[in-house]
């Protein structure tokens, strides 16, 4: 008896143990099936990560503005989250294909289509990875929409940098009151650019000045393009146009020296070779696209309900420096482009 009364409390001791070991050290419980789905719920919205392609038609003060505009928003928002695949199609709207076709391929979570070809390409490209525009002037013309009513639908939205064409004709009168032919000069390769002047030339011809549309295809024959312009005008306007605003100082090249000014679109043409523009801050235009891409990202805005957005302010500036060189007397309420 007393054997087996000894081998039960071994056995009973042998239990005691084997619970004990069950525990965590300092006697802790062991986690629970809801505290371990807590933990990976917790460790997935954290993790998020995000890949942007980005096609920027041609280098340009302009457009450089706005693509970095776009990367500080997010890098702000995300921070090392966020990668950005930068790539820039060199004035070539074939090259922009190319580039999207890449970035399809790599299944990129966003596209910033940075210029009127870029967003034409990436509309091309894809229905589905969610498409922003920037730098594009009129989307229901760029994506030959008939009906645009602001808003885009599908998976394509962004901003525009659409200035008053009718503020950038009156501006032609304030300067030059006095002159009787402009002209127009404008790459005919950018669809925007030819909604531009003929919208321009409509107002200008509402002020009594007489007009002529000077198209370039690029930029090897904007050269004898704007010689001729030049030889038969007395004030130069010249659109947002990408073209232009790439070879801006071959344009300078042409005007300056004949004493004919330049009415430009935007402001980094207008350093390059206008009297005065008035102009929006790409910069500002680019973070605001950026916050639209926060919003897709993010899940809280669904890109095909987005409408276009605008530039929220447009400021009159001069050029000094060839203000001077042609006499040009500017008003009080403009402020200077920065040059280099």
């Amino acid at each position: 008896m007393k054997k087996i009364f000894a081998l039960m409390m071994a056995v009973t001791m042998g239990f005691g143990l084997i619970s004990c070991s069950s525990q965590t050290p300092g006697n802790a419980e062991a986690e629970t099936p809801v505290d371990q789905a807590s933990e990976a719920a917790t460790s997935e919205s954290t993790s998020n990560t995000y890949t942007v392609g980005i096609c920027q038609l041609v280098q340009h003060e302009a457009l450089d503005a706005a693509t970095q505009g776009f990367k500080d928003a997010l890098t702000e928002e995300f921070g090392s989250s966020i990668t950005f695949d930068e790539q820039n199609a060199q004035g070539d709207p074939n090259t922009c294909n190319t580039i999207v076709n890449s970035f399809v391929s790599s299944n990129v979570d966003l596209i910033l289509a940075n210029a009127t070809p870029a967003l034409q390409s990436a509309a091309s490209g894809t229905n589905e990875i969610p498409i922003l525009g920037t730098s594009v002037t009129e989307y229901g013309v760029a994506l030959e929409i008939s009906d645009f009513n602001g808003t885009v639908g599908g998976n394509i939205s962004g901003t525009s940098d659409l200035a008053p064409l009718d503020q950038q004709a009156a501006m032609v009168k304030e300067l030059f009151p006095d002159a009787k032919n402009v002209g127009l000069i404008y790459c005919s390769s950018e669809a925007n650019s030819q909604y531009q002047v003929d919208t321009v030339q409509v107002e200008l011809e509402k002020l009594g000045y007489t007009c002529k549309q000077y198209a370039f295809s690029d930029s090897n024959d904007l050269s004898a393009v704007g010689t001729t312009a030049v030889s038969e005008s007395e004030v130069i306007y010249v659109p947002t146009d990408n073209t232009v605003a790439s070879s801006a100082e071959m344009l300078n090249n042409i005007c300056q020296p004949a004493g004919v000014p330049i009415i430009a679109g935007e402001e980094g043409i207008c350093a390059g070779c206008g009297v005065a523009t008035l102009s929006i801050s790409y910069y500002d235009l680019g973070v605001a696209t950026g916050k639209m891409a926060i919003k897709i990202l993010s899940g809280e805005s669904n890109i095909s309900e987005m409408p276009i957005e605008y530039a929220p302010q447009f400021t009159k500036k001069y050029n000094a420096d060839l203000c001077e060189a042609l006499n040009v007397t500017i008003p009080d309420d403009y402020i200077p482009v920065e040059t280099q």
